[in-house]
């Protein structure tokens, strides 16, 4: 019960980090690329964990929570930095211009998450109940491979099409696509973290 609780406090926050971090744009070996990258993919591995152990009702509902918090947390920036400042200590412009929600960007990064994440839970579940129950990593490694060059192209069209050049755009879902895809590598061993849960007991 205590890994599970961690799983999923773990997912909720790299949800909301990585879409405070989208809001950069940075660039990093030639390639550009939304600063949330860094921590989002982590997030398709987490999912699959508490899909393994709290079952695909489970997962979806997670996917959905996390979705309604980053909308909650999107509303809550808005209305605190909408507040007049006390100007005995300030201005205080930073905090509006650092975390005032890009409403075009909060949009896109809430129906990536949504819909990638969604997409891997069916394709996880798929690879569990007709393919085999075996091998945890093939799971993670095929629903990965499905759902983060998805979220990639929704996210960046979504946020960034019209606005920046096409070659830019291509250069950010590239880059997306190879971070999220070294992530997945490197956080395989994490479905082993947790035990087997009601829809897959016996597998190793």
């Amino acid at each position: 019960m205590t890994r599970l609780i961690l799983v999923v406090a773990a997912y909720i926050a790299a949800q909301m980090l990585s879409d405070i971090g989208s809001l950069k744009i940075a660039l990093v070996a030639g390639l550009s690329i939304d600063a949330g990258t860094f921590i989002y993919p982590i997030t398709f591995t987490l999912r699959d964990l508490a899909h393994k152990t709290l079952g695909i009702g489970g997962a979806r509902t997670l996917i959905l929570t996390a979705a309604g918090i980053n909308v909650i947390m999107a509303l809550f920036f808005a209305f605190t930095a909408a507040l007049p400042p006390d100007l005995s200590v300030g201005p205080q412009t930073a905090y509006a211009e650092a975390l005032s929600p890009v409403w075009r960007i909060v949009f896109a990064s809430i129906v990536a998450e949504v819909v990638a994440e969604l997409v891997d839970t069916e394709v996880y579940q798929l690879w569990i109940t007709r393919v085999t129950r075996r091998y945890q990593w093939a799971r993670v490694l095929v629903s990965n491979a499905i759902s983060v060059p998805l979220d990639s192209v929704v996210f960046v069209l979504l946020a960034f099409a019209g606005t920046m050049p096409g070659e830019t755009l291509l250069s950010i879902i590239v880059a997306n696509i190879l971070i999220k895809g070294a992530t997945t590598l490197v956080s395989l061993p994490l479905i082993y973290a947790v035990p087997e849960g009601q829809d897959h007991p016996d597998a190793v």
